[in-house]
């Protein structure tokens, strides 16, 4: 069975179709999980991201977007905002999140690593597999 996410997400990547396995960071304007996540190997899978819903900082970069690109991760999906969107937008990797914002965030590394993320009412958890494209976001119950 699949849930599907209401909340409409922008597609800022190159990629707008992209799946994989969940990993998760839940943080609130603050990216050092973030980035310290997309800096190890993803191996096809795709980092959600609970963010709040904040759009007053940016959780993700082109630097940020680089290495998750580089370190082999399918996609992002950010409960929040990023920021360098024509940057992101040339990078193959799928990026979904809810706007933009050039406020670069805290780097104190508040947060968790691969719990459960409700976003929308919908539970991401690590594991379970996602699919994004240019309808929206799915994912196994």
């Amino acid at each position: 069975e699949l849930d599907s996410v209401t909340l409409q997400f922008l597609n800022l990547g190159g990629h707008a179709t992209f799946d994989g396995p969940v990993r998760t960071v839940r943080c609130f304007r603050d990216n050092a999980l973030v980035k310290a996540t997309l800096s190890t190997p993803g191996n096809g899978a795709v980092l959600v991201v609970g963010g709040g819903g904040s759009l007053a900082s940016a959780l993700v970069g082109d630097l940020i977007g680089a290495s998750a690109v580089g370190q082999g991760w399918a996609g992002v999906i950010v409960h929040g905002a990023v920021r360098d969107r024509e940057q992101l937008a040339g990078l193959p990797l799928g990026l979904k999140a809810l706007g933009t914002n050039p406020r670069t965030s805290a780097k104190l590394g508040v947060g968790e690593v691969d719990v459960p993320v409700t976003i929308d009412g919908v539970e991401f958890r690590p594991g379970a597999h996602v699919w994004a494209d240019a309808d929206g976001i799915l994912v196994e119950r």
